[in-house]
């Protein structure tokens, strides 16, 4: 096997549940090629350099083998092989948002008058909320 799909591959190495997960990224644009585009039927061989974007994250692989079957998730991870310096990234920008830490939720549901003062704030901005 030379060449193989690109969400045939995808979804092998795991990146994605199911082809149509990973077809519907390359068509959504969080798959590239050596910082292209690809379309959904493109034929990736080894040594190609994918950029792949998964919510937060954006992963920097080399295909290392190829495969259409989905085996398990030790046998998926022999197929690629992430660049240190995408590793060290994303490593970095986790850090970042733990640091920046979570929106705290309140311990209970704003009242009328507040629901009320809230609603203004989003219309009108801050100064209608001051008056």
């Amino acid at each position: 096997m030379t060449k193989v799909r690109a969400d045939k591959w995808l979804w092998a190495a795991r990146f994605f549940k199911t082809r149509s997960l990973a077809k519907t990224a390359i068509e959504g644009g969080k798959v590239h090629l050596d910082g292209q585009r690809i379309k959904v039927s493109k034929e990736l061989c080894v040594g190609d350099r994918l950029s792949i974007r998964q919510g937060w994250d954006e992963k920097e692989v080399v295909v290392v083998a190829l495969s259409t079957d989905r085996r398990s998730a030790q046998i998926a991870q022999t197929l690629y092989e992430e660049t240190p310096k995408s590793i060290e990234k994303r490593q970095r920008e986790q850090a970042a948002r733990k640091a920046a830490g979570s929106m705290a939720r309140p311990d209970h549901r704003p009242d009328k008058y507040a629901r009320r003062q809230l609603n203004r704030l989003r219309r009108h901005g801050i100064s209608d909320v001051e008056s």
